[in-house]
């Protein structure tokens, strides 16, 4: 009887041992779901008419919008960039949807400038951007100027408009006289807080201005960069610090890199000085990526850094230290950098714990919320944009 049992017993240990490494299979994509070829694949073309829906349904767009500010205002206005990246790099994919991309986009972003106008920059903050102690006067947050500006200079390299022209223009003049009162040429996103994920996006959307209205801001572009090697790089992981002070001091909340910040800085680097975005890239991958019997995953900090759970890196899952928020934004590293191995291996673990829902032609994430799906559409159709910027 003994005998019996443990022989059951190591056959279902065994059976385990050799079905729990090839698990990951059921949930393999294929290689035409990543995004890294011509056209628009089926999840992103299903993803975006979600997308296409909150925006063209009025009351389903309010209701969205207001479920996410509930929580969160910055995950309501970074819905709103990603998606017009996602849309402008979908209208250079397939040019027959130009139109209905290039209408979506001048709604978001039409929207936005009227939130702005009427409630101020600081509707779209957390609530201690209420407060007065800006460093620089009159306040103003680079995180809402950096995004403005890179979703009108994204609907312009679709299409160009003068309207858009004069706003960017005077917008970028603006976000680089402010990131020159900082010894680190960095502007506040919050009262005497700068973030790395919000510099390098006004990077890119200054990079972006440059093309469009052949002014130069090179100098101050190699600038930025040879200073935060300098001042803004944790010095053991290399890896650029995620927030600190206007005169560059790390702040307690971010004072090492975080996964939050690095995979979007490194996007967005590419297209300012992608030598430095590579190197960067891979050492984040090398730092922060992870995978376990194919599914793959991003930590929120290396491991030479003590970080604290919090908005930001959201749930933070016991012994391997995944990040959910970290590992959705590692999508966007991973399709910028063509790394279709790790893409394949997220996508792999979106697959089997996202819990994706399909309905009439559309794909959302119960796992996720509207900014979450608006990173992996734009992960899975990026590429076109940051070309036609190089």
């Amino acid at each position: 009887m003994k005998s019996r049992l443990c022989s059951g017993a190591f056959a279902l240990l065994l059976a385990f041992a050799i079905w729990l490494p090839l698990l990951h299979l059921l949930f393999r994509p294929q290689s035409k779901d990543l995004g890294l070829e011509n056209g628009v694949s089926l999840i992103a073309d299903q993803l975006a008419a979600h997308h296409l829906q909150i925006w063209t349904n009025p009351d389903l767009r309010k209701r969205e919008l207001a479920q996410m500010r509930q929580l969160n205002p910055e995950w309501d206005f970074m819905s709103r960039t990603f998606l017009v990246l996602a849309l402008a790099n979908i209208a250079l994919r397939d040019e027959s949807r130009m139109a209905q991309c290039l209408e979506t986009i001048d709604l978001v972003i039409e929207n936005t400038l009227l939130i702005e106008q009427e409630d101020g920059f600081r509707d779209f903050l957390l609530g201690y951007g209420y407060a007065d102690n800006w460093k620089v006067k009159p306040p103003r947050s680079i995180f809402v100027d950096g995004e403005i500006s890179l979703m009108i200079g994204a609907r312009r390299m679709v299409s160009d408009r003068a309207d858009y022209h004069k706003l960017m223009v005077e917008r970028i003049g603006i976000m680089v006289a402010q990131m020159k009162l900082s010894p680190v040429l960095s502007a506040e996103s919050y009262p005497d807080e700068c973030w790395v994920f919000c510099n390098t996006i006004a990077l890119a959307a200054i990079r972006l201005g440059d093309v469009l209205d052949n002014s130069d801001h090179s100098e101050f572009l190699r600038e930025w960069v040879q200073t935060a090697r300098i001042h803004l790089v944790e010095p053991e992981s290399g890896l650029l610090i995620s927030a600190y002070a206007v005169d560059g001091t790390p702040l307690p909340h971010g004072p090492g890199p975080e996964g939050t910040s690095i995979w979007v800085a490194c996007h967005m680097l590419q297209i300012v000085d992608d030598a430095f975005a590579q190197d960067q890239y891979q050492r984040a991958k090398a730092q922060l990526g992870r995978s376990l019997l194919g599914f793959g995953y991003s930590r929120e900090w290396p491991n030479n850094v003590e970080g604290m759970m919090d908005i930001d890196s959201g749930p933070i899952v016991p012994l391997m230290e995944a990040s959910a928020s970290a590992s959705g934004l590692a999508f966007l590293g991973a399709a910028g950098f063509r790394d279709s191995t790790y893409l394949t291996q997220l996508m792999t673990s979106l697959n089997a714990a996202g819990f994706p829902v399909r309905k009439n032609g559309t794909l959302r994430y119960q796992a996720s919320n509207p900014v979450g799906d608006a990173v992996l559409l734009y992960a899975l159709v990026q590429g076109p944009l940051w070309e036609k910027a190089k």
